[in-house]
């Protein structure tokens, strides 16, 4: 059987990336040199296989155009989630994402990392 097992994106500072993606839950495991010079940092969500792994070279610009791609993250109880996330200072979207929670349509937001890769939000 063939396991997806992570996600590497390209980040412009290591630290100001790992702190937002412990906001969403996220723990480091560990922090490494790749043979080639990169920083790297693999994250994972408890109960997870797959990781997110940040890397870092002082030789390398990111840029990360609008809507190229994104991760996504199901929690149990979005309201709950976003509001955790919107107090530790992450700005949600799309606005008023409350209201849209309660008018019956799928329960979904969006935030945007320091990179400006965005990571949607599902209730599952």
């Amino acid at each position: 059987m063939i396991k997806f097992l992570h996600t590497r994106i390209r980040v412009q500072d290591l630290d100001r990336s790992i702190a937002f993606y412990k906001v969403l839950g996220y723990q480091e495991k560990e922090r490494k040199a790749s043979p080639q010079g990169n920083q790297l940092a693999f994250l994972e969500l408890p109960g997870n296989d797959a990781f997110l792994e940040l890397t870092w070279s002082e030789d390398y610009k990111t840029t990360c155009p609008e809507d190229l791609m994104h991760t996504a993250l199901g929690v149990p109880d979005i309201v709950e989630y976003c509001d955790a996330v919107e107090k530790a200072g992450i700005e949600i979207w799309p606005s008023k994402w409350r209201e849209k929670f309660t008018s019956g349509e799928r329960k979904m937001a969006f935030v945007t990392d320091p990179d400006g890769y965005e990571v949607e939000i599902l209730e599952r």
